[in-house]
């Protein structure tokens, strides 16, 4: 049976020997510190120690992290505006002047995350101080691109970098929001009134343009009309005058009286009179003194055109 000491001395050994390898995963970093002075870097894989004097301080994800935060921000105008933002950042590198900021400008990763969060918050309010509640939501790539401009220097001193940052929500108060609403709705109802006005208008005039076309035509065509109806009245009397003055001629020729002819136009008046009328009452002096005078009155007339016509 082996001694104690001997077994003590293997076990030692043994531990000494386990102690003196370490495990670093892939995407990790570690830090070894001797007597709490940094003394290397370790990379993923099996690495050798010294054992008791080497020891571990702290190991470092350089993978991709996310974080999601909400706050809240005043606008300009005096707006309370509430952000839920996404924020994507990592370790710039596995340098080791990088790795030694990021192990060691924060007591823990509370304190690095607590920084973090306020320096987002502080950049957006910055920002949104300045603007006022209609154009925050359109100012949003705006938003995201000063924070990062701003963050990104601060995040490199701590050994950082910030990958992206997304404004996931935007909103404001309820008040504020119903307001906005209003807002949206008075406009839309302005909107609404000049589109009905311009189309009114644009109908009204198409109406008038019309109602001035048709008149326009209407009055073409009775004046047209008019001039048509004047044309044949003319042509209607230049040949009646013609074919009576050929009545007249050959009644000359066979020695009869040419009042015959007036005679007979009154009489033939006085029957379409008959024919045509529409139910209107014409008053006729059919006396013997009545038919004289007419017959008087129409010589008179056809004598009165003679001397005229020999002028």
């Amino acid at each position: 049976m082996m001694p104690i000491g001997t077994i003590l001395l293997v076990v030692l050994v043994i531990m000494t020997f386990l102690l003196s390898f370490v495990t670093v995963q892939q995407g990790t970093i570690a830090i070894t510190t001797i007597f709490g002075k940094f003394s290397r870097i370790l990379r993923p894989g099996l690495n050798f120690k010294i054992p008791f004097i080497e020891k571990v301080f702290k190991k470092i994800s350089v993978q991709n992290r996310s974080s999601e935060l909400g706050f809240q921000a005043v606008t300009i105008d005096q707006a309370n505006v509430n952000f839920t933002a996404m924020l994507l950042y990592s370790v710039i590198n596995s340098d080791e002047e990088t790795i030694k900021n990021v192990a060691f400008k924060f007591i823990d990763e509370r304190n690095f995350m607590q920084a973090l969060v306020r320096s987002v918050e502080g950049s957006v309010r910055a920002f949104v101080a300045t603007k006022k509640q209609s154009e925050v939501l359109i100012l949003r790539r705006d938003i995201v691109e000063a924070v990062k401009d701003q963050l990104d220097r601060t995040l490199e001193e701590w050994g950082y970098h910030l990958i992206d940052l997304q404004l996931n929500d935007i909103t404001f108060d309820d008040e504020v929001m119903r307001s906005m609403a209003k807002v949206v709705a008075s406009n839309n109802l302005k909107s609404a009134a000049e589109n009905e006005g311009q189309a009114l208008l644009i109908t009204r005039t198409k109406a008038a343009e019309a109602e001035g076309n048709f008149i326009k035509i209407s009055a073409q065509a009775e004046k047209d009309a008019s001039q048509l109806k004047g044309e044949g009245i003319a042509l209607f009397r230049q040949e009646v005058a013609k074919g009576m003055a050929g009545a007249a001629k050959e009644m000359e020729g066979a020695n009869l009286d040419s009042s015959l002819i007036l005679f007979s136009m009154w009489t033939e008046a006085v029957k379409n009179f008959a024919q045509e009328g529409k139910g209107n009452v014409i008053f006729l002096d059919g006396s013997v003194d009545g038919m004289q005078k007419t017959m008087k009155d129409m010589m008179a007339l056809n004598q009165i055109n003679q001397t005229t016509k020999n002028k």
